[in-house]
């Protein structure tokens, strides 16, 4: 999920890394995924190309004066409650490929928490 706040030139980036069948359609099964502790794959919604105002928004936020903020939560739900996002902090755009969706690597200020980043790579390999 992405909220925008226009007022704040701000993007907020909510990511699941554990989807399941259940809980998403094929379509927003989106692969997102921590390359290392510092960098980390993210898809943007499948109607964004690099070419839409959001996806130039991505690509050219820094030179917009616009921020970008990830949080990430492993699953959905653990016995049938929602669970919290962690604020894994600031990121800046390094590149794109596709479009429709976008897969945009986002380069984080600050190291993702260890246990975030193990759960993450087991699912780049899986």
């Amino acid at each position: 999920m992405v909220k925008y706040l226009s007022d704040l030139k701000t993007d907020l980036l909510f990511i699941t890394l554990n989807k399941t069948e259940k809980d998403y359609s094929p379509t927003t099964m989106y692969k997102d995924y921590a390359l290392d502790e510092n960098t980390f794959h993210w898809q943007s919604q499948s109607t964004t190309s690099d070419t839409s105002p959001t996806g130039q928004r991505y690509i050219h936020h820094l030179n917009k004066k616009s921020h970008v903020f990830l949080f990430v939560r492993e699953q959905k739900k653990i016995n049938n409650l929602a669970c919290p996002y962690n604020f894994i902090g600031p990121a800046t755009y390094v590149r794109h490929s596709e479009s429709r969706p976008m897969s945009i690597v986002w380069q984080l200020k600050y190291p993702m928490p260890a246990r975030l980043f193990r759960s993450t790579m087991r699912l780049a390999t899986a």
